[in-house]
């Protein structure tokens, strides 16, 4: 081994992200509720586009992606020419820390925020600076008292993953308007579109220059296997942030499929309306052996156990009755499970299973 080679400093401190498991080893029939993906996949109008992509293969895509940002901007009521694309909004929030973070700058994020935010700082070579929640919600008060002449970014999830907590608009307009000069206040909206009529900061960001929205089609458009992503935001960050982008960092399969799928709104609001469903049901259901959660906003809900044994334990079950959910340790939640909201059956099948476990501990 060669001692002389060495990559930048921080990139040795991160920790490999470990995704949702899909397999138990000798279990068939596995039901995957690890992911926060939509049960019901994307919808027929994205397949016929994704069928239909496989003609343009050998042609190389657009640099701009100006058809999807038109259909996003036309969705959502955006100005195009604010619009990014990227792979997964992970991309998006790579490029956010590539621009504005480097050595001895501050990246801060909330203590069970998305993992990506820390790696994504230490891969700039900043500093990551975690800050307490108050009972799993984003603490404004928390964030802004670690802020300094050091901060650069700023990221918090609205609605939290793994928590599903949310904060009000007011307490994100507050967080924008006492930020250091230099800060960028990153909101990530993966999960907005399960909260009816949230616009995930739109209007802030309209109203400001320090703000900025990544979003995702990997979960209630079904589309995680495709990796697309979008951000907005004022202009002269947006500007920066394509001037580190790769000129064809996207696919025409991509672009085609995520443009397909946003502009069918029915279909989004189908599965909010399912899941909306679906996970108050399941609350209750958990509720009633002993498992409270919070209020979820998100397509999940947070279970929390007894102990970190007694998660790990009901975990284990599971896993012997073909169902997979995530552990939630590296988020500093040991006591805790995610479980994503799935069909009427799934969900039917994991409290169930649940209820088994409680009754025979």
């Amino acid at each position: 081994m060669n001692d002389q080679i060495r990559p930048q400093p921080g990139i040795m401190d991160i920790a490999l992200y470990e995704g949702g498991k899909a397999s138990v080893a000798g279990v068939n029939n596995v039901l995957k509720l690890s992911s926060n993906e939509n049960p019901f996949g994307p919808s027929d109008k994205a397949k016929e586009a994704f069928a239909r992509s496989v003609h343009q293969l050998h042609r190389y895509p657009s640099t701009d992606h100006q058809s999807l940002r038109n259909a996003i901007a036309d969705v959502h009521g955006l100005d195009a020419a604010r619009v990014i694309c990227g792979v997964g909004s992970d991309e998006i929030i790579h490029f956010l820390c590539q621009a504005y973070a480097g050595p001895k700058d501050e990246v801060v994020f909330t203590e069970h925020g998305f993992l990506m935010y820390r790696i994504s700082a230490l891969a700039a070579g900043a500093v990551p600076v975690e800050v307490p929640e108050r009972e799993r919600t984003t603490d404004v008060d928390a964030i802004l008292k670690a802020c300094n002449r050091r901060t650069k970014l700023v990221f918090i999830a609205n609605p939290n993953n793994p928590t599903g907590t949310m904060i009000s608009s007011a307490e994100i307009e507050r967080l924008a308007s006492k930020l250091p000069p230099q800060a960028i206040l990153v909101l990530d909206g993966a999960y907005a579109e399960f909260v009816e009529g949230f616009d995930a900061g739109l209007s802030i960001i309209e109203a400001r220059d320090n703000v900025v929205m990544t979003r995702t089609f990997s979960k209630i458009y079904g589309l995680g296997g495709l990796r697309v992503g979008w951000g907005y935001g004022p202009k002269h960050i947006i500007d920066v942030l394509n001037r580190i982008r790769g000129p064809f960092n996207m696919s025409n399969t991509q672009l085609d499929t995520a443009e397909a799928a946003v502009r069918d709104q029915d279909y989004v609001n189908r599965c909010r309306a399912d899941n909306a469903r679906m996970r108050h049901w399941l609350a209750e259901a958990l509720a009633e052996h002993g498992i409270p959660s919070d209020t979820s906003m998100a397509n999940f809900i947070l279970a929390r156990f007894a102990s970190p044994e007694e998660a790990e334990a009901c975990d284990i079950f599971l896993q012997s009755q073909g169902l997979i959910v995530r552990r939630v340790a590296s988020y500093k939640l040991p006591h805790c499970l995610r479980i994503t909201i799935g069909d009427e059956a799934s969900c039917r099948r994991v409290a169930y299973a649940i209820g088994q476990f409680k009754a025979q501990a």
